[in-house]
């Protein structure tokens, strides 16, 4: 697969990182771009059965902390004086997610995990890249018409919707929100046709980005997360969520929307009114989040891709197969992770 190229001030003569140490990334403007990782011989493509496999990299230990390579790499002082996550002998308990991590946010550094290189399904978490491609092409401010199309797919995949009214004409950014708030499938629907140009092109520039930021053990079958064309044909891991999630908050845009409780949008010239209310169950519960995504189907179960902010530390994480009654993801999991990474010692 060729990746799109990123702009062309960036330098991409990038040493491949090895297998024990992470090597500085250089940055580009508005998003950091991560080095490509070694093949590890899973190919790109959908998968229409498979089991969730696990890679043969030990989760929690220094080398598999690598996968979540910083994007701004800390000075050598600061990693020496950073003690390696196998120092670390306690860790969340009761955390039930099948696969779960926990990183620093400010450098990547994986203080705990579970399966972190678990190939599952993740639901909706798949609309952070949406995001991602939406707001590296740009144009945000371009009027967007609602297709009529999206009424008859979200009612065959009963999807998750923002409510969009066929013919309304919204900006990108509004769009942004209708997918990260309410987690619309309508919105990923319509985006992804307006800057593919078309669904099957908007899905080939996912997967391209994927393997520019080096998600190797990740997959996009569609925009939105959906069971098709099966329950696992779009996976990813703990260890690449970690990635993607601390690429996409390096965007003002994508943090100013993901830490909205609610986004509103009067009615206007060419639309109707909207309130679109966020399904993150941490916002406004757990003192210092500030987002990231929500995600479900029967398959992935209860997913979520969370970072929160207190006492001058950050630290983002991810749990995937959380249990959970309903499709209205729980945040009991990342409430445990999170409440474990503030009590290190200077965690805030």
């Amino acid at each position: 697969m060729t990746s799109r190229p990123f702009p062309p001030h960036v330098g991409h003569n990038v040493p491949a990182p090895s297998t024990h140490v992470c090597h500085d990334v250089p940055e580009l403007e508005g998003f950091p771009l991560l080095p490509g990782q070694p093949s590890t011989g899973v190919p790109m493509t959908a998968r229409t059965q498979r089991p969730v496999r696990v890679a043969g990299l030990a989760a929690g230990t220094v080398t598999a902390a690598c996968l979540a390579l910083a994007l701004t790499a800390p000075s050598s002082a600061a990693s020496a004086a950073r003690p390696a996550a196998a120092t670390i002998a306690t860790s969340p308990s009761g955390v039930q997610a099948q696969a779960a991590a926990v990183a620093d946010a400010s450098d990547g550094t994986v203080l705990w995990s579970r399966d972190l290189n678990t190939e599952r399904p993740i639901g909706s978490i798949t609309k952070v890249m949406t995001a991602v491609v939406v707001i590296y092409a740009g144009d945000l401010n371009r009027l967007i018409t609602v297709p009529s199309a999206v009424v008859g797919y979200v009612n065959t995949y009963d999807a998750s919707t923002a409510g969009l009214r066929p013919g309304d004409t919204l900006t990108a950014t509004q769009l942004l929100a209708a997918l990260l708030l309410p987690s619309g499938a309508d919105a990923a629907y319509t985006l992804a046709l307006a800057y593919g140009p078309g669904l099957s092109a908007f899905i080939a520039k996912m997967n391209a980005d994927a393997e520019a930021l080096g998600l190797t053990r990740t997959h996009f079958s569609n925009f939105d997360g959906l069971p098709w064309p099966t329950e696992y044909a779009t996976y990813s891991t703990a260890a690449d969520l970690i990635t993607l999630g601390r690429f996409a908050m390096q965007s003002a845009v994508f943090r100013s929307i993901v830490d909205q409780r609610t986004y509103r949008v009067a009615a206007g010239p060419g639309h109707h009114a909207y309130v679109w209310q966020n399904t993150d169950p941490l916002l406004g519960v757990y003192p210092g989040a500030i987002g990231i995504k929500t995600g479900y189907t029967q398959a992935a179960g209860h997913c979520l891709l969370f970072e929160a902010t207190r006492g001058g530390r950050s630290f983002i994480g991810v749990t995937l197969g959380s249990p959970g009654a309903g499709t209205t993801v729980n945040g009991a999991d990342p409430t445990l992770i999170l409440n474990w990474a503030f009590s290190l010692p200077g965690g805030g």
